[in-house]
């Protein structure tokens, strides 16, 4: 099973606020664009009131979980700055909360004071809960972190957090909870990459085959590209070549890919120099992986 959607969090949802003839952009989001990984909740609910008059709650009670069938899903940045969980209730209802780290600071257990609308937050830490058509134009208030952990490029595992929002200066509180738990995070791609020594010079058509190997612990489609150096009576011959292989956790997985030269001189049995590039994404946090090598090979000679 995927962990990651690889999607950004949606932005912009209008509506309009207080009754008066202005728009909110609510459903912003503090995080970095491009940057966000998106993780449907395992198990967790998301929980808020307020005081009467506060405009959010509307002073009632709300209560969110997926085991009551809300579908809750996390955005968390890889340099872990912030967080934002959005709810798609199983009655229709929608909301979104962000919880963000001062600037140039990584998200930890503790209370943030001082907070202010997440996207818009300046060097402080940011907060922000809306939805169903309802958002602050300005806000303060706190959160406090008592539980949270991190896996690889931004997995989100545990999050159990606190927060107290006040909208356009009132004294009108809403407050709330957030608790997050997801499986362990899965372990990153480890991908290895070598070129076997021995290759071939072809007398047919002086295209040079090389091969080698490929290593993984997980199953994914690795592709493998490179250059082919040689240089004979003092004229470089060169060529690239690339192949695909799937590699399977385990023995190492063989790969082979043949390099034609750019220019008229054929590829000759002796000393090369190879470079290789193997490239894949992992599966699981959607990341570019890759691995390279150089290595001097000797080809011989072949009439094929």
């Amino acid at each position: 099973m995927k962990t990651f959607l690889s999607t950004a969090r949606p932005l912009g949802r209008v509506v309009a606020g207080f009754g008066l003839a202005l728009t909110l952009a609510v459903g912003t989001t503090a995080l970095t664009a491009g940057a966000a990984h998106a993780q449907s909740v395992g198990s967790g609910s998301l929980s808020f009131n307020g005081d009467p008059g506060d405009y959010i709650s509307q002073g009632q009670q709300h209560d969110y979980s997926t085991s009551a069938k809300d579908r809750l899903t996390v955005y968390s940045n890889e340099d872990r700055s912030a967080v934002s969980v959005s709810v798609n209730g199983y009655q229709g209802n929608w909301w979104s909360l962000d919880l963000a780290a001062p600037t140039g600071e990584q998200l930890h257990t503790g209370t943030y004071t001082g907070a202010t609308r997440a996207p818009f937050k300046g060097a402080g830490p940011g907060l922000e809960i809306s939805g169903d058509g309802r958002g602050c134009n300005t806000l303060t208030g706190s959160f406090t972190v008592s539980n949270l952990v991190f896996g690889p490029h931004g997995y989100l595992q545990t999050l159990d957090a606190s927060y107290e929002q006040h909208c356009e200066g009132g004294a009108e509180a809403l407050r709330g909870e957030v608790h997050i738990t997801n499986p362990v995070a899965p372990a990153e791609l480890n991908l290895g990459l070598g070129i076997a020594v021995q290759g071939t010079a072809s007398s047919l058509n002086g295209k040079a085959t090389v091969h080698g190997t490929v290593t993984c612990n997980k199953p994914v489609q690795v592709a493998v590209a490179g250059l082919v150096t040689q240089v004979k009576n003092r004229v470089l011959i060169r060529g690239s070549y690339a192949t695909s292989v799937g590699c399977t956790p385990g023995a190492p997985v063989a790969w082979s890919a043949t390099a034609d030269p750019t220019g008229t001189t054929p590829f000759q049995r002796g000393k090369v120099e190879v470079t290789a590039q193997a490239t894949t994404t992992d599966p699981d946090y959607g990341v570019n992986v890759t691995a390279s090598q150089t290595t001097a090979v000797d080809l011989s000679r072949t009439g094929k």
